[in-house]
């Protein structure tokens, strides 16, 4: 099914209906062949009542320019040192990469404008150095914003801020991005940039907790691929300023947008304030989930085929893990006799996988089974057998460990599947 297929996305919308979206875009996109399709995925969210707002950024803009004009710009992102000819550059840049997002927004049908929403004094003399023209935002106008969102118009916010005499100072667009997010409590801030999320020792972050984030840039900073420190650095800023989720994903890949917000494993980095995942008893509406994860490890014979009456029947047995209310994963524990129980249907998303979801979900079977006075558990394995015995810490037995009723069926699978024991020490 295409991710945006609408029956996909129809779970989401009574979530996110009438919440606040700050994107955050950097200027290297808003010229790219795929922004185009970038505000037809905006349009996808103000259709569905989801109020959003546009960050843009212009550094490549102001690069491309200086070039053009032989200048060497003191700062290119607005975080360093702005003289007055860079100054001129970032408005110049500013300006353009507005009037084109506007112009793409008009021709999505969606009612847009750009205010001067950031009150922004000197940045000042920092280490010794002056900042000059580069600013720090002191007041967002929440209340121009919120009449702006009220009324289905898309606030599309520049990279600068004026002060009270009507001086412009160049803000660092992420951090605009963010104290935007904040001041209007919207529920998710996305980063749309060139690469493809927080990359950490050449490989992509997909999901992290903003805690385990922060502890990656107080001590192995130097890790992350240069071009995403400024996006990790302030997704933490905006988690622990109260925003509940931050992305980062790759403008360049068409259908980005939806993809991230509209789907359970997204394209991107996801950054979240709190431990936002949970295991639950199953219920007769996550039925069908659990036959879509399964349905590939069952074709694959990793998994004995289950029918929907079969789950059905036994549903207070299963177990789902969800990822922001979506199922990831699934367990089943069955009971044997008085004493022994079963692990069975234990299987995990591939990207989800290596998250120590597995470990968890067996972990909980465990915990469950001791509160039902159980002593020993049991789980039948064709494939991950090893999995069990390394990770899990059962050990192979045979079949005549299990009870009469259970090894009959064992025996008329035809399976041959291993059988591990684990004994249950009371906790």
């Amino acid at each position: 099914m295409k991710l945006t297929d609408l029956r996909g996305i129809l779970q989401y919308i009574p979530r996110f209906r009438e919440k606040v979206f700050v994107i955050s875009v950097d200027g290297a996109i808003v010229t790219s062949e795929n922004f185009a399709n970038i505000l037809l995925d905006v349009a996808v969210l103000r259709s569905l009542s989801i109020k959003v707002l546009l960050v843009h950024g212009a550094a490549a803009q102001i690069e491309i320019l200086a070039r053009e004009q032989n200048i060497q710009p003191s700062d290119l992102d607005g975080s360093g040192i702005t003289d007055a000819p860079t100054l001129k550059l970032a408005l110049t840049a500013a300006n353009r990469l507005t009037h084109e997002i506007l112009e793409g927004l008009s021709a999505n049908d969606l009612r847009a404008a750009c205010c001067n929403a950031l009150t922004a004094h000197p940045m000042g003399i920092i280490h010794g150095q002056d900042h000059l023209f580069t600013g720090k935002i002191e007041r967002v106008d929440t209340e121009m914003l919120q009449s702006l969102l009220s009324q289905g118009i898309v606030p599309v916010v520049p990279p600068l801020g004026f002060d009270g005499d009507g001086k412009t100072y160049r803000v660092n667009s992420d951090s605009v991005a963010v104290e935007l997010a904040k001041t209007l409590g919207a529920a998710k801030l996305i980063y749309i940039t060139t690469f493809d999320g927080l990359i950490y020792q050449g490989r992509l972050i997909q999901q992290i907790l903003v805690a385990d984030l922060d502890g990656l840039l107080a001590h192995n900073k130097s890790s992350f691929a240069p071009e995403v420190f400024s996006k990790a650095h302030f997704a933490s800023a905006a988690c622990q300023a109260g925003v509940p989720r931050v992305h980062v994903i790759n403008g360049r890949v068409d259908e980005a947008l939806l993809a991230e917000v509209f789907s359970n494993e997204g394209i991107g980095t996801l950054i979240y304030a709190n431990e936002y995942q949970q295991i639950r008893r199953a219920l007769k509406k996550d039925i069908r989930a659990i036959l879509l994860l399964t349905k590939n490890s069952v074709a694959s014979e990793e998994l004995t085929k289950r029918t929907r009456a079969g789950i059905e029947k036994s549903i207070n047995d299963y177990y789902i893990f969800e990822t922001d209310k979506n199922p990831v994963a699934c367990v089943a524990l069955h009971q044997l006799d008085a004493a022994k129980g079963e692990l069975a249907c234990l299987y995990v998303s591939p990207l989800h996988e290596n998250q120590g979801i597995g470990r968890k979900l067996i972990a909980y079977a465990e915990s469950k089974a001791r509160e039902m006075g159980w002593t020993e558990l049991i789980t039948l394995s064709t494939q991950a057998f090893t999995y069990f015995q390394s990770k899990a810490g059962f050990s192979e037995g045979a079949p005549e460990d299990l009870p009469p009723s259970r090894r009959e069926k064992y025996e008329q699978s035809g399976r041959n599947s291993k059988i591990l024991m684990k004994k249950l020490t009371p906790k």
